[in-house]
């Protein structure tokens, strides 16, 4: 299956959503993201945005609404292909880092759809040098410091070579080189991109465009800049700036 010509790597469409226990956590989410687009998506504890990333990739079903990937509906018929193409990078890179060395862990996803040898090679060398991480290949991912076990993570989701690359979380835990690392891995990449963070200077400096979502509804869509320029708009969120930062608009 190839995307639709023209269509955007995610389209949400009246997305609602209660949980079994009667909490509504999603409640008619709009939000369209084109091809290329890097999109913060912002927000309280709270506030729906787990919930909302759990819907791209068939996780959570059977709200109200309709998601689709790049054209995709995603629906149980097309789950496989779902999931290859909505690449998602928790929090903790423990969580995707479970093989012997790094390069298995990054041959794990595309070996499981197929590929073998000389094609299979080529695309873990194309993921781990677009990190950063060529010389730690043949490395045990728990002999990496934190910051490169979590773009080895990011490495395991890029050799599948997703539509949509999205992102829990990702300067968590991270020290200033380290968070300056991934920064230049993802300013590099030919890929859309859904940032999930509370980290307000991380989305101004990688995300031109921010969503805020509150109470499970989109409450602002704009530019980053703008958007976080509004000290009334970030309060009324449970969104602050680190004290003394100046956006550089």
């Amino acid at each position: 299956m190839t995307p639709a010509t023209g269509a955007p790597s995610l389209l949400i469409e009246q997305l609602a959503f209660a949980y079994p226990d009667g909490h509504q956590a999603l409640f008619g989410v709009d939000l369209t993201v084109e091809r290329g687009e890097r999109v913060a998506l912002l927000g309280p504890n709270g506030a729906g945005k787990t919930t909302l990333v759990m819907h791209l990739n068939g996780i959570l079903v059977g709200g109200r609404g309709r998601v689709s990937i790049a054209g995709l509906e995603v629906s149980a018929p097309n789950l496989r292909e779902i999931r290859r193409r909505v690449g998602i990078v928790f929090q903790d890179p423990d969580d995707q880092l479970f093989m012997p060395t790094v390069r298995d862990d990054v041959a794990f996803g595309p070996a499981n759809l197929g590929l073998r040898g000389a094609e299979l090679d080529d695309r873990v060398e194309q993921a781990l040098r677009t990190v950063g991480l060529t010389d730690l290949a043949d490395r045990p991912p728990h002999h990496l410091s934190f910051g490169q076990r979590r773009r080895a993570a990011v490495a395991t989701v890029l050799a599948m070579q997703p539509e949509i690359l999205v992102l829990d979380e990702p300067s968590s835990n991270l020290d200033p080189a380290s968070r300056r690392e991934l920064a230049e891995v993802l300013e590099s990449l030919d890929v859309t991109v859904l940032m999930v963070t509370h980290d307000l200077p991380y989305a101004a400096q990688l995300c031109p465009r921010s969503v805020i979502l509150s109470g499970g509804v989109v409450a602002a869509d704009g530019p980053t800049a703008k958007l976080l320029g509004d000290a009334e708009l970030l309060a009324a969120h449970r969104l602050e700036l680190p004290h003394g930062f100046v956006l550089d608009c």
